[in-house]
C-alpha cells in the first residue's frame, strides 16, 4: 500500500504519532510519503520505502496571510498523481483533512480516486473545532473523509456530541515503540543529577498554559519543603531528598521558572528544553507528573510507563483511560495541587508501592499499547475504507 501522510511537523503528540506511525509502516513493507511544511521531527531520514515532500507557500503582497491550506492541497494533488498513493491520511482536522477533501475532490474530475482517513488528536475538536468560525468547516472534513479515527474514547464521545455529523468513528488509541521506551541503564546520568540518591520527578511538555507547568513546580515545592528522605538517610526529616526536570520549552516555562525562584527550589530543579531522546531521561525518573487541564490521550504519560515510571495526572480527557488510578499512578481533579502532593508522596515513600506501579506501568504500555497491536489496526481501517470506496465508485 502507498500512504500520503500529513501531519504538523513539530514536538506535539499528533506530529509524534504521525511520525512514528509512518515509520512503522514503512517498516511493515508499505511506502509512505510524508506531505508537510517541514521534515517532521523524528523522522530521522528518509529511507527506500519513506519519502519526504515539503509544502512551499508562495508569498504575495495581495495575501495578507500566507494560503496554506491550499499549498498543502496542490501538492496533495501532486503527489497522488506522481506517487501513486493509495490513500491519504492526515492528523488534525484543519487544515489538513479540509485539504485532503479539496485534493480529492479535484483528482476525481481527472479520474484518480484516493480516500481520506483523519485522524483526530484532540485540541482540533476541544478548542479550534468548537470556534463558530471553524465548526462548519470541522463538520463537513469530518463527514466528507472516508473513515475517521479518534485517539481516544473520550475524544470520540467529545467529537459527536459537539458536532453535526454522521460519520462513524474508530477509536484507535497513541501506540508506543516499547522497545525504545523502556528502561535503560543510567546510574551514572542519575548520580550526576542526584549525587545524595534523591528521587528525581520529571515533567515533559510544549509549556503551553494548558499543561499547568506551575502546577509541576508547586507539586515539587511542597514535596521539597517537607522532604522526602527516606527512612535511614542521614538526612531523614529535614527538606529536600527530591530534584526535578523540567522537559521542553513554550510560553509558559518563564512563569514556572520564577515560581521555583519563588519557592525557593531553583537550586533542585533544571530546566533543560526539548531533549531526544527522551528516553535517556524518562529511564533515571521516580515519578512523572502530568497535571494538564486538557488532555486527550497523554502520549507523554504513556512513554513514561514504558520506562516503568509511575505517573500521577489530573483526572480529565483520555488520561484515566491511559493511566490508571491506583494501579499505574494516581489520578487527581484538575488543579487539585494538595492532592497531587499527597499521592506523589505516597509513591516517593513506599518503595513497595512505587515498584508495585513501575512495574504495572511498564505491564500496561507493553500490553495495550506497544507498536505492534495498534499499527494493525490502522491497516486494517485503511483496507476497509478502500474496499468501501471501491464498492461506492
Amino acid at each position: 500500500m502507498t500512504i500520503g501522510i500529513t501531519c504538523y511537523p513539530t514536538f506535539g503528540g499528533s506530529g509524534v504519532v504521525a511520525t512514528e506511525l509512518g515509520k512503522a509502516l514503512a517498516a511493515r513493507g508499505h511506502t509512505v510519503h510524508f506531505i508537510a511544511y517541514a521534515l517532521p521531527l523524528r523522522l530521522e531520514h528518509v529511507a527506500e520505502n519513506l519519502y519526504f515532500h515539503e509544502v512551499r507557500v508562495n508569498t504575495y503582497p495581495l495575501f495578507e496571510y500566507p494560503p496554506y491550506a491550499l499549498a498543502l492541497a496542490s501538492k496533495m494533488i501532486d503527489v497522488v498523481k506522481h506517487e501513486g498513493l493509495d490513500l491519504l491520511h492526515v492528523h488534525y482536522a484543519i487544515p489538513h483533512a479540509t485539504s485532503a477533501v479539496l485534493a480529492r475532490q479535484i483528482l476525481e474530475s481527472s479520474g484518480h480516486d484516493v480516500p481520506v482517513v483523519t485522524t483526530l488528536h484532540g485540541t482540533d475538536i476541544t478548542i479550534v473545532g468548537k470556534d463558530p468560525s471553524f465548526k462548519p468547516v470541522v463538520e463537513h472534513a469530518i463527514d466528507a473523509s472516508d473513515g475517521v479515527t479518534a485517539v481516544s474514547d473520550w475524544l470520540r464521545r467529545e467529537t459527536c456530541s459537539s458536532f453535526d455529523i454522521s460519520q462513524e468513528i474508530e477509536v484507535i488509541p497513541n501506540f508506543i515503540d516499547t522497545e525504545r521506551f523502556q528502561r535503560h541503564p543510567k546510574d551514572h546520568f542519575k548520580r550526576a543529577i542526584a549525587p545524595d540518591g534523591e528521587k528525581l520527578l520529571v515533567h515533559v511538555s510544549n509549556f503551553r498554559k494548558v499543561k499547568r507547568a506551575t502546577d509541576v513546580v508547586e507539586v515539587f515545592s511542597r514535596l521539597h519543603e517537607s522532604g522526602v528522605w527516606p527512612e535511614g538517610h542521614p538526612k531523614h526529616g529535614q527538606p529536600g531528598g527530591v530534584k526535578l526536570l523540567m522537559v521542553g520549552d513554550g510560553p509558559d516555562r518563564a512563569a514556572s521558572e520564577v515560581r521555583a525562584r519563588e519557592a525557593g527550589v531553583w537550586n533542585d530543579v533544571r530546566f533543560i528544553g526539548k531533549q531526544e531522546p527522551v528516553e535517556e531521561i524518562l529511564s533515571i525518573a521516580d515519578l512523572f507528573l502530568m497535571p494538564s487541564a486538557s488532555e486527550t490521550f497523554g502520549l507523554a504519560a504513556l512513554e513514561a510507563m514504558a520506562c516503568g515510571v509511575p505517573v500521577v495526572s489530573s483526572d480529565i480527557g483520555g488520561l484515566p483511560e491511559l493511566n490508571l488510578d491506583g494501579v499505574t499512578g494516581f489520578l487527581r481533579p484538575l488543579a487539585d495541587v494538595d492532592g497531587m502532593t499527597e499521592a506523589s508522596r505516597r509513591i516517593l515513600t513506599d518503595p513497595e508501592l512505587h515498584a508495585r506501579m513501575a512495574r504495572a506501568a511498564r505491564e500496561r504500555a507493553v500490553s495495550e499499547f506497544e507498536l505492534d497491536q495498534i499499527v494493525p489496526q490502522y491497516e486494517a481501517h485503511y483496507q476497509r475504507v478502500m474496499d468501501a470506496r471501491t464498492v461506492t465508485a
